[in-house]
């Protein structure tokens, strides 16, 4: 159960990653943590702010911890690693193509980061799926999710990298942790079960023909046969 609720947080994220100013941050922080991680973090949230990183994402990781009982030092700690790797998730989604990308996207690269993936694997992703109909963010998500339930990160890469070059549907992507944990669930290990939609990705998506291929990708027709 727990295992799909992570699942599940990973997958949505959060859609409220926006620039907090330095009295919002305080304000959430107030009451709810200690003096000194409500000092440390103000901080490190305000440097954050000035160099266009999303703040939110640091102020629930202090409220997180300070709520399990964490101490305090190590949540400070905590909060001051997520900006490094919100700084280079910024810094993989930018070679990825997006030279200005949304505190969603970022927190999503941030997500695959900690779940394994490199920023080379970061950047491709959003490479792939930086078009309609894919959201590059839920893509990543979708990516660290799959990682965080077993699955080798650079193996949940090629399988999201295999589904979008295949043409399924955001759907289909969102699904694949479901999938995953199904596959579990009758015996497989998460590489396994992540191996076994691997090489189904190629086939044709719910509701297509069998002689479907992905667009693009059919060859032309030879005008010399029937």
């Amino acid at each position: 159960m727990r295992t799909i609720g992570l699942a599940l947080t990973l997958v949505l994220g959060s859609t409220l990653t926006g620039a907090l100013s330095a009295q919002d941050v305080q304000a959430q922080l107030d009451g709810r943590v200690s003096p000194e991680v409500r000092q440390a973090v103000g901080s490190v949230a305000a440097d954050a702010a000035a160099r266009g990183l999303p703040v939110d994402p640091l102020v629930q990781k202090a409220i997180e911890g300070a709520a399990k009982g964490v101490p305090g030092e190590r949540v400070i700690a905590a909060v001051r690693a997520l900006a490094v790797r919100l700084g280079d998730a910024r810094e993989a989604v930018r070679n990825g193509g997006v030279a200005a990308p949304s505190g969603d996207l970022v927190e999503g690269g941030a997500d695959a980061l900690n779940a394994g993936l490199s920023g080379r694997q970061v950047g491709d992703l959003v490479r792939e799926s930086n078009r309609p109909p894919y959201d590059p963010a839920l893509t990543l998500r979708v990516a660290a999710t799959l990682a965080a339930l077993g699955v080798p990160p650079t193996q949940a890469f090629q399988l999201v990298e295999g589904m979008i070059s295949a043409g399924r549907s955001p759907s289909d992507l969102l699904g694949l942790p479901g999938e995953v944990q199904s596959g579990v669930a009758r015996g497989a290990t998460p590489a396994q079960a992540a191996a076994g939609l691997a090489r189904a990705a190629g086939g044709p998506p719910p509701g297509r023909l069998p002689d479907w291929v992905p667009p693009g990708q059919r060859k032309p027709r030879n005008p010399h046969k029937p």
